[in-house]
């Protein structure tokens, strides 16, 4: 099947907190992620977004606890960089790693993800997105414009990832229509989570579900594509 067309080449990612004063001290002083700006998502929730080389990490921050769920499949954010490597974890316990660009195939992003069944992402990510396959010794990779998807097997990982708790939760893919592209994931396999709606005049989002129910939002943003129609 054809590569999915991403509006922007890169994904983003996000976590959920309610230490933001840890977070951001963190993440812009420790890791050096420039901040961008605060998108007031509802009450109570604030997105503090940062610049990850054009991907966007998205720090959701909730006034009310975030519940202490499993963790969901996505292990580690890497990211491809001039500082010294190393492998770090932020206030909440989120693994990050900063490498050197071309380690592992990660020029600019990478997220490591453990999966029940190889195989079923391997068909998930070539059927749905159409993503090409890389080489990953340790398991399975696939390049999302500029940034890399890497599977590795785990026995324990979630069979039905949860939204809702602290640490990495989400990617988001930016496209140009959000209803063909969410059409397209259901028709690969993919499980919904939340049918196309807009957001104001912001964007128009859904979000879709890995074989083991991780979520991966689907954004059409109006300042990326320019219109909402």
């Amino acid at each position: 099947m054809s590569e999915i067309k991403l509006a922007k080449p890169r994904f983003d990612i996000g976590l959920a907190t309610n230490n933001l004063e840890g977070m951001l001290d963190f993440w812009q002083g420790d890791v050096g992620v420039p901040f961008d700006h605060v998108l007031k998502v509802r009450r109570g929730q604030n997105q503090h977004r940062h610049d990850l080389m054009g991907s966007v990490l998205k720090i959701n921050h909730f006034e009310e606890a975030v519940p202490d769920t499993p963790p969901a499949g996505y292990h580690e954010l890497i990211i491809g960089s001039d500082k010294a490597p190393q492998q770090l974890t932020d206030p909440d316990g989120n693994a990050v790693s900063l490498v050197s660009p071309g380690t592992d195939g990660v020029s600019q992003i990478g997220v490591r993800m453990g999966v029940r069944d190889l195989e079923a992402h391997k068909r998930f990510y070539a059927e749905a997105f159409g993503f090409p396959e890389r080489p990953y010794d340790k398991g399975l990779a696939f390049q999302a414009g500029e940034g890399l998807i890497l599977l590795e097997s785990d026995a324990n990982a979630p069979s039905d990832a949860e939204f809702q708790g602290k640490g990495w939760r989400y990617i988001t893919f930016q496209v140009f229509n959000v209803d063909d592209e969410h059409k397209r994931v259901l028709g690969a396999g993919g499980g919904e989570a939340l049918a196309p709606v807009t957001l104001g005049k912001t964007a128009r989002i859904s979000m879709v579900r890995d074989p083991d129910g991780n979520w991966i939002e689907l954004s059409q943003r109006a300042s990326i594509v320019g219109s909402l129609e």
